[in-house]
């Protein structure tokens, strides 16, 4: 079987608190998880565990993210010897869709309208929790953190299996009609 690691990651810092997107390598981790199809668990990585993440990124068969490969590669690769693009194969979901669509579209747009479902809160309101972390020490903080990391995970585990498993996933356009992207993935 293979091992499929489903990949997200949330920051310590945002584009205007490092100068811009192209200092992402600048944000650091506050927070990663992953999902292992082989494990079938979650496993959650604070920043002074990131090697033990980069392994399990380089040994898998198959790293699934959203926009793992521009965003959180490149914030993860600060804390990497080695290109991680060279030493993992991916799919990354956002980058197909945009590839068929030829614009980008957020993973909750996607999970709403393929699994009912989206996303419970967002980046920034990761980097507030971090802040409030890193001001009073409440470990609380980075519970929520990682709560909702892993929440990112498990849909984006979900849309990709979605996509597997009907040959399409659905969105919402700009006039709230709702659309189908062909994917052609496998699990």
């Amino acid at each position: 079987m293979a091992n499929i690691v489903y990949f997200d990651l949330e920051t310590q810092r945002s584009f205007s608190d490092v100068g811009g997107a192209t200092q992402k390598h600048k944000m650091g981790v506050s927070v990663a998880v992953t999902y292992s199809s082989v494990d079938g668990q979650y496993c959650i990585y604070q920043e002074n565990e990131l090697q033990e993440l980069i392994t399990e990124l380089t040994r898998a068969d198959l790293v699934v993210g959203f926009n793992h490969l521009s965003f959180d590669y490149a914030v993860l690769q600060s804390y990497a010897v080695f290109d991680l693009l060279e030493q993992t194969v991916n799919l990354d979901m956002l980058v197909e869709v945009e590839k068929k669509l030829g614009h980008r579209l957020k993973l909750d747009s996607i999970a709403s309208a393929s699994l009912g479902t989206g996303k419970t809160a967002d980046g920034m309101d990761a980097l507030k929790w971090w802040q409030e972390y890193k001001r009073g020490g409440d470990p609380a903080l980075m519970l929520k953190i990682a709560e909702y990391c892993c929440y990112d995970v498990k849909v984006t585990k979900m849309v990709h299996e979605f996509g597997a498993t009907h040959g399409y996933l659905r969105y919402e356009d700009r006039n709230q009609k709702i659309q189908q992207c062909p994917v052609d993935w496998k699990i």
